[in-house]
């Protein structure tokens, strides 16, 4: 394709000239700033690669001048190679090339050359990037934005080289500093400076606020606030593209969408960066890691704590290239990014590390304590700003006038403008808002109501071999069948679930460790085999890598499941897990969050795993926002969660037995869904011992369930009976049925598998004293585990793990 800007001519093949980008950030509240939609077979973000043209002299050379001539022109400043350390990345873009032969395995020549228009549309990103942050700061100030909000001022050039690359299709995730990043992929200013304003007419509807900026129409999903979070959410938005590929290969022929994931060279040194090359590098995902380097891992100069420093050189055991470029030359940073991304689009992962020097401290709420940080400030402004650096080669090149760089900065200021006059003008969201926002479905959701997609039966027929449908339906058959009998376990009824929901519906998919051997409970048991590895992911032993990935899946519109083995296991994920129920509401409602995650867990007693293989997980994350929790201590009860739990568009945990995973054996309701929001009353007192008051609802779950029946006929021996009620759903709890046993019983004990301080029981206990007091004859009786690690031996396990021998006792204290 030859294509002219400006009476400049370039040569150029077709992939190397997809769409034009759509014309620059203007008014936020008209036109905006917006992405175009990548057509078919087109990369879809500029025009060809064409000199620019100063006045009629024909094409220039558009770099920038060198790192040498600009350490030239700051000649006496004692700063330029101190400052802890800190040195200038000098480079040229020749050398860059040569870097990009060896480490990618292609020439990049075809980048040399950058148009007038985009070289001007690049700075306007800049100019209003700048800008945005300025107005940001002055609002912060005044306090029309609150909590902690991080600033990007001197790092311009990397949303420039997003917009110039990036299209509304590709995914982009990035951390608390990402107001820019949201500006370059194509958002409303208005929107996202409302969203900081903590106001309705926010991207987020002020749920997020600036570390948390999100906008579907665009793909920007996040702004995320855990360090390095991101990383694992993007690999899995990643694979979702390959995903669509495989379930739609015609409407994908001529996908070239990827993802973008955003990086601090201190937050890089996390294990998370590793764990996601290695899956990047395993599946060949179209993603690009892009670190920016500016020295400093919150305040702490990054080489004090950080031996290796060049992380575009991490991929190289994994076979992901690296580049790196001078965050100050906006110019390079822009050829290196559209080198990088064609790279990324059409073969594979890659690391692109842009060395910058960030003006403001970590955020406005922290002491500028950092060593030497306001000389190194001082000489950054004066010699390492991007900007500047564009604006004084611009016009001694005449690549520009300086009056058309002052009519871009003008129309920036202007938007900024428009911008802040958005926010301030926007109401607050109403205090309703949170509540709704809590789950995506309601709690008593019918999911056997749910249609299943239409095109399943097309999408299988294409993904599935016919030899693999068959011996899948065999072995399905062959389920079914021990179900007839009465004879299922809790591990193959769960299995039976998760592959009728994986046939039903052709977006789900799975991750578990040693899933091809079907893991330890066969739970996954067939879904490699069946579906495939991108469906059907065997993973590498780091569940908080896999379970972020699930999230990213999740959020563009994949049913991940995601197989613990052992739910304890799941400490290594809190953090993933605990963004998974704040999504939805975080988003302002924008994406849903269907993820479950189950396992086997609890701790039975005589159990002998010691204290990390018994620990109460399920405890541990009921403070977990927007997450539902369940437990199932039957095969019937594991395989209607599961089912409902799968079509949920919510995030949900269901934890089973783990010492009953082969031993609990009985029928299911074939093909039908449970309610994820209610208790089940196990056995009814008799109407004999509610009239003489000799009667106690006991609550419990888990292996709880077990002990709590098989005293029962003890109890009843007595003189005295139970109402045993298995808690199914620890949230949200089931009230309802609590408060029906307890106008029979007016007793309360509580079979708790988790501690005495913070655990489950002390939750349902605080809840029952508050809402149901006027129906108790008396406390509830906790019998919970004592706050002491369970010990390996019985003879000591006995006294920190509750039993059935304990209901027996509290039924007749209760009951005196």
């Amino acid at each position: 394709a030859a294509a002219a800007v400006g009476g400049a001519l370039y040569s150029a093949t077709a992939d190397a000239a997809p769409a034009l980008r759509q014309p620059a950030f203007v008014s936020p509240l008209s036109a905006g700033l917006h992405l175009p939609k990548s057509g078919a077979g087109a990369a879809g973000r500029r025009a060809a690669l064409v000199g620019p043209k100063m006045q009629d002299n024909g094409p220039v050379n558009s770099a920038l001048l060198s790192r040498d001539e600009a350490m030239d022109r700051s000649k006496g400043n004692k700063y330029e190679w101190e400052w802890g350390h800190r040195q200038a990345f000098s480079t040229d873009w020749n050398s860059i090339k040569e870097e990009f032969v060896k480490s990618f395995g292609v020439s990049a020549d075809q980048y040399d050359l950058i148009s007038k228009e985009d070289l001007l549309k690049g700075y306007g990103m800049m100019q209003l990037s700048r800008l945005f942050e300025n107005a940001c700061n002055q609002a912060y100030m005044q306090g029309h934005i609150r909590g902690f909000m991080h600033l990007d001022n001197g790092q311009e050039s990397i949303p420039a080289m997003i917009f110039d690359t990036q299209t509304a299709d590709d995914k982009k995730h990035s951390y608390y500093r990402e107001h820019t990043h949201a500006l370059a992929s194509g958002i409303d200013p208005g929107a996202i400076m409302a969203e900081l304003w903590m106001k309705e007419g926010g991207t987020c509807k002020g749920t997020g606020g600036s570390m948390h900026i999100y906008d579907k129409a665009t793909n920007f999903q996040g702004g995320w606030a855990l360090v390095s979070e991101q990383l694992a959410y993007a690999t899995g938005a990643a694979r979702s593209i390959l995903m669509d590929r495989l379930n739609y290969p015609e409407q994908y022929k001529d996908d070239k969408r990827m993802t973008v994931v955003f990086i601090g060279e201190g937050g890089a040194q996390n294990g998370r960066m590793a764990e996601c090359l290695n899956a990047a590098a395993k599946e060949k995902l179209p993603i690009l890691f892009i670190v920016i380097d500016n020295g400093r891992a919150i305040n702490t100069f990054t080489p004090d704590v950080a031996t290796n420093n060049d992380i575009y050189k991490l991929g190289k055991h994994y076979g992901v290239p690296g580049i790196k470029c001078d965050g100050t030359n906006v110019v390079d940073t822009m050829r290196t990014g559209r080198a990088v991304t064609d790279y990324v689009r059409n073969q594979g992962p890659a690391i692109m590390q842009v060395h910058t020097f960030r003006f403001n401290g970590h955020s406005p709420a922290d002491p500028e304590h950092e060593r030497g940080r306001k000389d190194e400030k001082k000489w950054a402004r004066a010699s390492a700003d991007p900007i500047v650096n564009f604006d004084q080669v611009a016009v001694e090149s005449g690549i520009a006038t300086q009056e058309e760089l002052d009519a871009v900065k003008k129309q920036q200021a202007d938007a900024v403008k428009l911008a802040v006059k958005f926010a301030e003008d926007s109401p607050f969201p109403p205090a309703s808002l949170a509540a709704e926002l809590e789950f995506p479905d309601r709690p008593d959701t019918d999911y056997n109501a749910r249609a299943a997609p239409a095109d399943a039966d097309e999408v299988n027929a294409r993904t599935i071999t016919p030899e693999r449908m068959e011996a899948v339906n065999k072995h399905i058959e062959m389920l079914r069948g021990k179900a007839n009998e009465k004879a299922i376990t809790i591990g193959d009824a769960v299995n039976l679930a998760i592959l009728e929901e994986m046939i039903r519906d052709p977006s789900t998919c799975i991750h578990a460790e040693d899933l091809q051997a079907g893991s330890s409970y066969d739970i996954p048991k067939m879904t490699q085999q069946t579906f495939g590895r991108l469906r059907a992911a065997d993973e590498i032993i780091d569940e908080g890598h896999f379970i972020g990935k699930a999230l990213g899946e999740g959020m563009n519109g994949k049913r991940p499941i995601v197989e613990l083995m052992n739910t304890n296991f799941g400490i290594y994920g809190i953090a993933e897990i605990s963004s998974c129920g704040n999504t939805y509401a975080t988003t302002g409602g924008q994406f849903d969050m269907p993820l479950t995650i189950l396992g086997a867990g609890g701790t039975a007693p005589n159990q002998s795993l010691g204290a990390e293989h018994s620990q109460p997980f399920h405890a541990y994350i009921m403070g977990i926002p927007g997450l539902k929790i369940c437990t199932a201590a039957s095969p019937e009860a594991a395989y209607g969660l599961t089912k409902s739990m799968i079509r949920d568009n919510g995030p949900g945990c269901l934890i089973m037995p783990v010492k009953m995973m082969k031993e609990a054996k009985s029928g299911l309701n074939l093909g039908q869904c449970d309610r994820l929001d209610k208790c089940v009353v196990l056995h009814k007192a008799s109407e004999a011992s509610i009239k003489a008051r000799k009667a106690v609802t006991v609550l419990t779950y888990l292996h709880g369930v077990k002990e709590a029946m098989s005293v029962v006929e003890e109890i009843q021996a007595a003189g005295f009976d139970t109402e045993v009620i298995e808690l199914r759903s620890l949230k949200p709890l089931d009230l309802d049925t609590i408060r029906a046993s307890l106008e029979r019983t007016n007793k309360c004990a509580i079979l708790d598998e988790s501690t005495r301080s913070g655990g489950v029981g002390a939750t349902v206990s605080a809840l029952i004293h508050e809402e149901l007091f006027d129906l108790l004859d008396a406390p509830v009786k906790r019998l919970s585990m004592t706050d002491a690690p369970v010990p390996y031996a019985s003879s000591m396990e006995v006294a920190v793990v509750k039993r059935g021998s304990d209901v027996v006792a509290a039924v007749a204290e209760l009951c005196k």
